[in-house]
């Protein structure tokens, strides 16, 4: 039956278009799911069956009929996906997205940054202290052993070292 259907495509004859579609009309819809929206599937369908039925004469009835309507659908998907226009936005209208605190992310970069730069003017044992329970997130007995100090003096630098960073982070009022 299937070698008759691509005979009498092949020969125009035009009863085979529709067992074509009643045929193949799944497979072609089941194909192009896979690339377009759902909404677009059933023009897309049609479209690949009327070029089915133009280009009737370049099909050659000894191959196989659902490679050839498989290769028109991805053709004819291709081309949709192409003619489409991306919906897009201007960069100036969309702010920038807000952080946990609801700063933007540029505005944390930038404290991180400063943050950084009071933290190198320490001493090495006051940022070390500092570093280690704020960035390792470790607590000051864990510190404490690991530096392999008594924990007195970890409270005593981080402590030394918070006040000082607070003198340098804050903005001398002018």
């Amino acid at each position: 039956m299937t070698d008759t259907l691509n005979v009498r495509l092949a020969d125009g004859d035009d009863t085979a278009l529709a067992e074509c579609f009643r045929t193949h009309g799944s497979l072609v819809r089941s194909y192009l799911r896979r690339f377009v929206a759902p909404q677009d599937i059933e023009d897309l369908q049609q479209i690949v069956f009327a070029e089915v039925w133009r280009s009737r004469h370049r099909f050659d009835p000894a191959r196989s009929l659902p490679a050839w309507l498989l290769g028109i659908a991805h053709n004819r998907a291709v081309d949709h996906l192409r003619a489409r226009v991306p919906q897009t936005v201007p960069l100036d209208v969309v702010a920038d997205p807000a952080g946990p605190d609801g700063r933007t992310h540029g505005d944390g970069m930038a404290e991180r940054d400063e943050v950084q730069r009071a933290l190198a003017e320490l001493p090495a044992p006051q940022r070390q202290a500092i570093e280690l329970a704020y960035y390792g997130d470790m607590t000051q007995r864990e510190i404490a052993e690991r530096l392999s100090i008594p924990l007195g003096t970890v409270k005593a630098r981080t402590a030394r070292g918070l006040r000082r960073l607070s003198d340098l982070l804050t903005p001398v009022a002018a």
